[in-house]
């Protein structure tokens, strides 16, 4: 249940046949969070197809065991609304062993506790790390609720021109 209501949240690994939904979910939550501060085609129809490339990539390599990341999908009443993958940190800037990728639910669904399930789900309470975009206070807000602080290391985003990242560390 989530927040008390009769909409039953389920947390789960990814399972053939989730491709569509995720992609659609990743591409439309980045239209809701990015909007104005990437460029369109991140989330456009083009993006849709390399998303649903993506998602289906990801679920073949998890169902055969060759995903070293644990990715987990939020449902709500069966239709997926979110999903968070996290793994061994990414070459670069390394403060802690393992990093949150990704992390993402429709902006329906936001405040009902969807993505406090998945970041447990993906990190428990342990330490690790996450790149935020610098300009996304809601999201540097739920990190801070999480036991996340910015390390003072700043990037800017190689695939997007002006996105500035900040690395959070707990």
């Amino acid at each position: 249940m989530v927040d008390g209501g009769s909409v039953d949240l389920v947390i789960r690994p990814l399972r053939g046949g989730d491709a569509d939904a995720l992609a659609l979910v990743h591409v439309t939550s980045w239209r809701e969070t990015y909007a104005g501060l990437v460029p369109e085609e991140m989330y456009g129809d083009e993006a849709l197809e390399q998303r649903r490339a993506f998602w289906t990539q990801a679920v073949a390599r998890s169902l055969t065991g060759e995903i070293r990341s644990t990715v987990r999908v939020a449902e709500l009443d069966g239709r997926i609304v979110g999903f968070a993958s996290a793994g061994p940190s990414r070459p670069g800037v390394q403060k802690r062993a393992t990093e949150l990728s990704m992390i993402y639910t429709l902006a329906e669904v936001h405040g009902r506790g969807i993505g406090d399930a998945l970041l447990d789900a993906v990190l428990g309470d342990g330490p690790a790390q996450l790149w935020v975009a610098e300009q996304n206070p809601r999201a540097r807000r739920f990190y801070a609720r999480h036991g996340f602080t910015w390390d003072g290391t700043r990037k800017l985003d190689e695939h997007i021109a002006d996105l500035a990242e900040v690395l959070l560390v707990r």
